[in-house]
C-alpha cells in the first residue's frame, strides 16, 4: 500500500469516528415509553389491569390511638363529653369496619291514619261514615249569652258603658269648665296603670256628666283616650 493509500484510509477512520460520535443513542425497543426499563413497564400494566377489573388489593387502614395536647386519650374526651351533653353516646368514627346501623320499630305508635294501606285494611268507606256521624253526634253548640256580671267589684262597668253609647271618640256631649292644660291631663292620667281604669275612676267619680278629676277635657265622655270601639264591634 502505497503511503497516499494509507493517508486515505486514515483520513476514512477519523471521520467515521467523527460520525458516530455525533450520532443519537437509540434506546432499547423493550424499554416502555417513560419508564426506564421493560420491566417496569410490565409491572404497572398489570397494575392498571387489576385497577379495571376489580381486583386491586387495597391495604385496610390500621388505627391509629389519638391523643389530644394534653396527653389524655381522644376517645375517653368525646364520651366524657357525649355525658356531659346528656347524649350518653360517643361520637362514631366513620371507618369500614363500624357495624351497621340497628333498625329502630315503629312500635312509638305514629298513627295508621297516614297510611292508606293501614286504613283501607282496617275500615271500608260506609265504616267512616259512620264515623263522622258518631263525631257528629257528639257536636255541642253553645250559644252566646250575657256577659255575667262582675264578681266582686264595685267598680263601674265599663263594658255596659261602651255599649250604651253610640258617640265618636272626641264629639264632646258634656259641658267642661276651665282651661284646657295638657301637663294637667297628662299628669292626671299619668296616675292610672290603663285607660280602662281611669274609665272605671271616671265614672266612679259622677261622669260622664262631671270631671271631677280632670281626665276627660273635650266632654266626650271617654277620659284618658279610652276608647269603645273594640266593645261595640265584639257585640256587632
Amino acid at each position: 500500500m502505497t503511503g497516499i493509500e494509507m493517508r486515505t484510509v486514515f483520513l476514512c477512520g477519523v471521520a467515521a469516528l467523527a460520525l458516530s460520535a455525533c450520532t443519537t443513542a437509540v434506546p432499547d425497543s423493550g424499554a416502555g415509553v417513560g419508564f426506564g426499563d421493560y420491566q417496569t413497564y410490565a409491572q404497572r400494566q398489570v397494575a392498571s389491569q387489576g385497577a379495571v377489573s376489580g381486583q386491586v388489593t387495597v391495604q385496610a387502614p390500621t388505627e391509629v390511638e389519638t391523643t389530644t395536647l394534653d396527653g389524655t386519650d381522644a376517645e375517653a374526651d368525646a364520651a366524657a363529653n357525649a355525658a356531659a351533653r346528656n347524649s350518653g353516646v360517643a361520637p362514631v368514627q366513620a371507618a369500614p369496619g363500624n357495624p351497621a346501623p340497628q333498625v329502630v320499630s315503629n312500635s312509638a305508635g305514629i298513627s295508621n291514619e297516614n297510611s292508606f294501606e293501614a286504613v283501607s285494611a282496617e275500615r271500608d268507606i260506609e265504616d267512616d261514615a259512620q264515623l263522622i256521624a258518631q263525631n257528629r253526634a257528639q257536636y255541642q253548640v253553645i250559644n252566646p249569652t250575657d256577659l255575667p256580671p262582675r264578681p266582686n267589684s264595685s267598680a263601674p262597668n265599663i263594658v255596659a258603658y261602651a255599649l250604651q253609647t253610640t258617640n265618636p271618640v272626641g264629639s264632646p256631649l258634656y259641658e267642661r269648665r276651665g282651661r284646657f292644660d295638657g301637663n294637667r291631663i297628662s299628669r292626671a292620667c299619668g296616675s292610672y296603670n290603663s285607660s280602662d281604669l281611669a274609665q272605671e275612676a271616671f265614672l266612679a267619680a259622677g261622669g260622664p256628666q262631671r270631671d271631677r278629676k280632670g281626665l276627660d277635657p273635650d266632654g266626650d265622655g271617654f277620659a284618658c283616650a279610652w276608647d269603645p270601639a273594640p266593645f261595640r264591634a265584639a257585640r256587632g
